[in-house]
């Protein structure tokens, strides 16, 4: 599973979320009213906390599809950096 750092950030950004929902891994982003404007928020802040860059393929709308999804590739980066 994600780090808490994650899911804070994530949830920052999910207006339709409310605080005792749950956040499953195959949860559909913009159901929860993830827009462009959104993502490129969640972007920044994933950049920032966890010391990486999105580029080329990792900036795929795929890769924000679901938290599962994300982590993934966000985790795939931290790897290359480490």
């Amino acid at each position: 599973m994600w780090d808490s750092r994650f899911e804070e950030i994530l949830r920052q950004r999910l207006p339709f979320l409310s605080a005792g929902d749950s956040l499953a891994r195959d949860s559909s982003l913009r159901d929860f009213g993830l827009d462009s404007m959104g993502a490129v928020e969640l972007l920044a802040s994933l950049e920032n906390t966890f010391q990486v860059r999105f580029v080329d393929d990792a900036l795929d709308m795929a890769n924000f599809a679901t938290p599962g999804t994300l982590w993934t590739t966000l985790s795939r980066m931290r790897e290359a950096v480490a």
